[in-house]
């Protein structure tokens, strides 16, 4: 960007830019037990959800254990 050559009026606004405050920002309030236990229950729901569907994933998945079922036909077509 240019620069302006004549003077500009509240310069500290046209370098806002490279504007740094000394001024610390409050500190974050801490967490209460009661939100701690709730995101670690959140927590665990989650990865329990993900393990239970690889656990019934998983077998569904696998192509190599199927056990060979014999096709059911009913009785009646037996005598025909």
């Amino acid at each position: 960007m240019f620069r302006r050559r004549e003077p500009v009026p509240f310069a500290f606004v046209a370098e806002a830019d490279r504007f740094r405050s000394n001024v610390t920002p409050p500190s974050r309030p801490r967490a209460t037990p009661s939100q701690i236990a709730g995101r670690t229950l959140i927590g665990l729901t989650i990865i329990a959800g993900f393990i239970g569907s690889l656990m019934f994933g998983l077998p569904a998945l696998d192509s190599q254990s199927h056990p060979t079922q014999q096709i059911q036909r009913p009785e009646a077509s037996d005598g025909r």
